[in-house]
């Protein structure tokens, strides 16, 4: 049940980079233009030097040796000119091009239901971001300019080698189909070798990552070396792939320049045996010379640049592949209003639920009524299925079959943002971000003023500990609030939902990991949180739910026992059985 990924064509990635050029295409024509000008300068080169040589071979004439002196630095610094305004204006472009692709990918990422990144690793991911997208801004930035200058070159280099000598002309040409050929045949070897690259490089990337998200387990089974031992065979894999492709580059490269620079020396003999005859000047044929080798360094580019391109498509490829990813757990087409303020009936309707098509069914025919403001716990052994029914109500998995709904409605028919904004989630491991005490707790509504914060805090118990800080509410929590305590990191996860002020609340084993000190004070402000408001109690610590106006136990995917706490515990069913079990331990 995961984001299923089209792989699209690979024409198709790059005219999807088409609408995002589009607005910057002033800047590209005048780009355009300087480039035009200062390829024009760079042709008429050969035919100012011919005349040069000319005039001061055969005419002997220092007046004119000195103007056309003049008019080549003057020329040269127009080209010059010209130059710095193209190449600015692309890069320009191809940053800001580039930096909205990167935000595009990113804001699709982050929309994609969890399934996708059960199935992706985040390093990976983070490697799309980075390195795929470098490769495209290399691609942008400087293979546009170089393709576009060279295939100038490459036309006007062989019009004015017609209009020069159009026998040797064909000496010249002679030379391009084995060019193109090698070109095609160690361009595609080299997509390849480059895919493969990139691809290792985010295997690297990701390892990195997952050892530094775990780095207190890491160290506290003395793994280090273990995984500097991991990080190192990947890396190697990274250069041997590497080296292949810069094997396939370089074999590339020293075919296309021998082969081309081989017409130049046929040229050059050519046309010796020709001035030799006096049937060419010799500054005809230095200026002959020039363009051929100007046509034969524009053939070896153009065949190093689609090497280039061959090795940036592949990045390309699987950027858009991300961006193509279409959401198993979608927007509406037409997203249903609700009425104003929120109830916050919840009820489940025969669900059925399984992750994917080929495992088991975690949910089986489970129908659970919370009416407004009623307060429910929903208890029974691991892997029960407790936490997969939290992560449908806010709509993270669609269920499999039968339906769940807010108010009367189909969840599947409410906007995502109605849906996520009438619930609020309390995790057992709360998630803060690495920025201050302040902006964890603003995060459920970053608009919100100094009062209603520390108001949110209050609520929570937060105060108690947070007033203790170094610099209050602009303590900084560290990476996932490593800095605070077990029960202070629980409690601004709760400040943040008082903030968010959700009709309905998910609390899932909220506190199941802590103390009992700090769990005393989660379940105070729980109490405060829960007051008025429908709530879910996901709990294994059976102790937590006393509170609940009833109890439902769910094993092996179904509701298996209904009541209140006093009437389950004398029923002597399951729930009788592992509330004994907790009181004995």
């Amino acid at each position: 049940m995961s984001e299923a990924p089209r792989q699209p064509a690979t024409p198709r990635a790059l005219t999807a980079l088409v609408p995002r050029v589009r607005p910057y295409a002033t800047r590209l024509i005048v780009a355009a233009l300087c480039l035009l000008v200062a390829a024009a300068v760079a042709l008429a080169f050969p035919q100012v030097v011919r005349r040069l040589l000319d005039a001061a071979f055969q005419q002997h004439d220092r007046a004119l040796l000195d103007n056309i002196a003049i008019v080549l630095v003057l020329a040269f610094a127009l080209q010059g000119v010209m130059n710095f305004v193209q190449v600015y204006l692309l890069t320009s472009t191809a940053e800001r091009v580039v930096a909205k692709l990167r935000e595009d990918v990113f804001a699709h990422l982050v929309r994609l239901s969890p399934g996708f990144f059960t199935e992706r690793r985040t390093g990976e991911l983070t490697s799309r971001l980075s390195a795929d997208l470098a490769v495209l801004q290399s691609l942008m930035g400087t293979w546009v300019s170089e393709l576009s200058r060279q295939s100038l070159f490459l036309i006007g280099g062989v019009v004015l080698l017609t209009l020069t000598h159009p026998r040797l002309t064909t000496t010249t040409l002679a030379v391009v189909p084995l060019v193109v050929g090698t070109a095609f045949f160690f361009g595609r070897r080299l997509r390849r070798a480059s895919t493969g690259v990139q691809d290792r490089i985010a295997t690297a990337t990701a390892m990195a990552d997952e050892t530094f998200s775990q780095i207190r387990t890491v160290q506290s089974f003395v793994r280090e070396a273990e995984e500097t031992r991991r990080y190192e065979f990947l890396l190697a894999d990274v250069v041997r792939a590497a080296i292949a492709r810069a094997s396939q580059r370089a074999v590339l490269f020293g075919l296309v320049g021998f082969i081309a620079f081989t017409g130049v020396v046929a040229v050059l003999w050519q046309g010796g045996r020709l001035v030799l005859e006096g049937a060419l000047t010799p500054g005809a044929l230095v200026s002959f010379l020039l363009y051929a080798i100007t046509v034969a360094a524009a053939v070896g580019s153009l065949a190093s640049l689609f090497g280039s391109y061959q090795e940036a498509i592949g990045a390309a490829q699987r950027v858009f592949e991300l961006l193509e990813t279409t959401p198993t757990v979608a927007e509406p087409a037409r997203p249903l209003a609700l009425s104003q303020p929120v109830r916050g009936a919840v009820a489940l309707e025969g669900v059925r639920f399984r992750y994917a098509p080929e495992l088991p069914e975690v949910l089986q025919d489970v129908s659970i009524r919370l009416a407004p403001g009623e307060v429910v716990a929903l208890v029974g052994p691991s892997g029960a299925g407790k936490t997969t029914v939290a992560s449908l109500i806010s709509r993270f998995w669609d269920v499999t079959d039968g339906r769940i709904t807010l108010d009367g409605s189909d969840v599947r028919t409410l906007s995502l943002g109605t849906l996520r904004g009438s619930v609020g989630l309390v995790p057992q491991e709360p998630a803060l971000f690495s920025g201050t005490v302040r902006e964890n707790i603003a995060y459920a509504r970053p608009d919100a003023s100094e009062a209603d914060v520390l108001a949110a805090a209050r609520a929570a118990h937060a105060t108690e500990f947070i007033d203790r800080l170094p610099t209050g509410l602009d303590t900084l929590v560290g990476e996932r609030g490593v800095k605070l305590s077990g029960g202070q990191r629980q409690r601004i996860a709760l400040a943040r939902v008082f903030l968010k002020d959700p009709a309905v609340v998910v609390l899932d084993e909220a506190t199941s990991s802590l103390d009992n000190e700090s769990e005393r004070l989660v379940e105070q402000a729980m109490e405060e949180l829960l007051r008025g408001r429908t709530t879910l109690i996901i709990a294994h610590r059976l102790r937590t739910v006393r509170r609940a106006d009833r109890v439902l136990v769910l094993e092996h995917g179904r509701i298996v026992e209904e009541g209140t706490h006093d009437e389950l515990v004398d029923a002597e069913g399951i729930y009788s059985r592992l509330y004994r079990a907790e009181l004995r331990d």
